[in-house]
């Protein structure tokens, strides 16, 4: 069995890896990342954040990805079958930051972001699956894989990113997972050949459609004219629509006053495909001589395309205190990564609960919206949940609630 000698072993090559990989490296140290898929491969979360932009920069991502020609993203646009609208323009944020991002087909972004990383001069070896990881007293590590020609393999190293995203390799080997707070949901979606599209909404934000109690549909243009479309809802949801699953997603579709006509007749460009039970969490997002990053740590819901946003800021933060630790410096990951990371989790948690239980909604559609409270939303929308300065960030279940107090005595003294 051969054996190979690193700094730091990346797991994963999506942008949660690649973002750490390329800022460790670029700080001089040996890195070498593993990937169990192969290279480009589908992956939802296309729709991306402003937030995210921060991380792809300081990874040195963002030329690539310009040059790319992705749909830029410049807000959010929510709408019911009342035909009431919400439009968010990222512009109109409270926090100071990037105004606008991309939607994006996450193949595309993902191979990208991995070969510029591979650029830099990380190794990037795909189709290799990691068998065990044996950690020694002082945090270093070696870990079994298995190369794509079968052989067994190892890598030491002084320490460990996972940003594996959902194959979760280190808390699914050391039992580090616990049941989310969130309730089990599905979604079936497609590509589809958005021929009707300038004829209905602007390509540059996401649609979010309003379907029903608990049921919300997704539609995300890309620049080259195709339109990623999803619904989400619990399961039981789907159970009414029967067929294959484009009979069920047309049928679904065509329910829905919003996208019916837009969509009539259009090509889908694969099977639709269905993810259900997406929600996970840990216990801890680090241990000795590990971090867990992205979708590892905690994922929520598809809702406010916060995925790629909570990875890459994740594992921004991450590879900088990995850099620190091994330049010798004394780390503390509960207060300065842990601790850190689940202010914003926690911040989006509670907009997409009261997604869910109809309270957003309730502020969305209204004719109550104070600017400075639609900034500030805003930017929660943008990714901004790390900002202390923004009541709506900082104390967000109690403005929520607030805001709802507030709606409904406008409408007592419209009365």
């Amino acid at each position: 069995m051969t054996t190979e000698q690193v700094d730091v072993l990346v797991i994963g090559a999506g942008p949660s890896g690649s973002v750490a990989a390329s800022i460790i490296n670029k700080a001089g140290y040996k890195v070498k990342i593993v990937e169990k898929e192969q290279f480009p491969r589908f992956v939802i979360g296309e729709s991306l954040l402003p937030k995210c932009m921060e991380a792809l920069d300081a990874a040195g991502f963002l030329p690539a990805v310009k040059a790319h020609g992705f749909q830029e993203k410049y807000g959010a646009k929510f709408v019911n079958t009342a035909g009431q609208i919400m439009d968010f323009n990222f512009s109109d944020q409270f926090t100071e930051g990037w105004k606008w991002t991309w939607q994006v087909k996450r193949a595309e972004l993902d191979t990208l972001l991995a070969t510029e990383v591979e650029k830099m001069g990380v190794p990037v070896e795909y189709k290799t699956t990691v068998t065990d990881i044996k950690f020694a007293a002082d945090g270093s590590s070696t870990t079994t894989m298995t190369t794509p020609a079968g052989e067994a393999k190892q890598v030491e190293a002084k320490f460990i990113v996972d940003g594996s995203g959902y194959g979760r390799v280190i808390p699914r080997m050391f039992g580090m997972e616990r049941p989310s707070n969130l309730p089990p949901r599905k979604t079936l979606f497609t590509h589809i050949r958005d021929t009707r599209r300038n004829n209905y909404v602007e390509p540059n934000r996401i649609l979010i459609v309003d379907h029903a109690p608990g049921v919300w549909a997704w539609c995300i243009p890309f620049s080259d004219g195709i339109t990623s479309c999803g619904f989400v809802s619990e399961p039981g949801f789907f159970d009414a629509f029967t067929g294959t699953p484009e009979e069920q997603l047309r049928a679904i579709i065509a329910s829905d006053p919003n996208i019916a006509e837009r969509f009539e007749g259009c090509e889908f460009l694969f099977e639709p495909r269905v993810i259900q039970s997406w929600s996970a969490t840990c216990d801890k997002f680090f241990g000795d001589g590990f971090v867990l990053t992205g979708n590892v740590t905690e994922f929520l819901d598809p809702v406010f395309s916060s995925g790629v946003t909570l990875a890459v800021t994740s594992s921004r933060m991450a590879a900088d205190l990995v850099v620190r630790q091994l330049n010798g410096e004394k780390v503390d990951w509960q207060k300065d990564y842990m601790d850190v990371m689940m202010t914003g989790v926690d911040a989006f948690r509670t907009y997409v609960m009261a997604w869910y239980d109809g309270r957003l909604q309730k502020i969305f559609f209204n004719d109550y919206r104070p600017t400075d409270v639609v900034n500030k939303i805003c930017s929660v929308l943008a990714g901004y949940v790390w900002d202390q300065n923004n009541e709506y960030v900082k104390d967000s279940e109690n403005q929520v609630n607030r805001l709802i107090r507030m709606i409904d005595l406008s409408k007592q003294i419209e009365a």
